[in-house]
């Protein structure tokens, strides 16, 4: 199994707290709701919101809908959380 890098680890508990504060800024709703309404798995989506697995593009949009946010809202929101000098590959 192939081990994941820091910079995987941090931009997933960036995506998952910026889907966290998403969600609790929609009253009445919790994990549990959101995972049946949008055919997702609980337990998946609370490991997602902690920042504990990658999140796949199909599941971002779907979180994205259930928050009333477009999907390029929601990314724009992560960019912004992460630090400026944050790349993948170094030049």
């Amino acid at each position: 199994m192939q081990q994941k890098s820091e910079k995987t680890i941090f931009l997933s508990q960036v995506i998952g707290s910026v889907l966290k504060e998403l969600r609790e800024k929609v009253p009445n709703r919790s994990i549990n709701n959101v995972a049946h309404e949008y055919g997702l798995d609980v337990g998946n989506t609370s490991r997602i919101e902690n920042g504990l697995i990658e999140v796949k593009v199909v599941t971002l949009w779907k979180l994205a809908e259930a928050y009333d946010v477009p999907l390029s809202k929601l990314i724009k929101l992560v960019e912004k959380k992460l630090p400026k000098e944050f790349h993948f590959f170094e030049d």
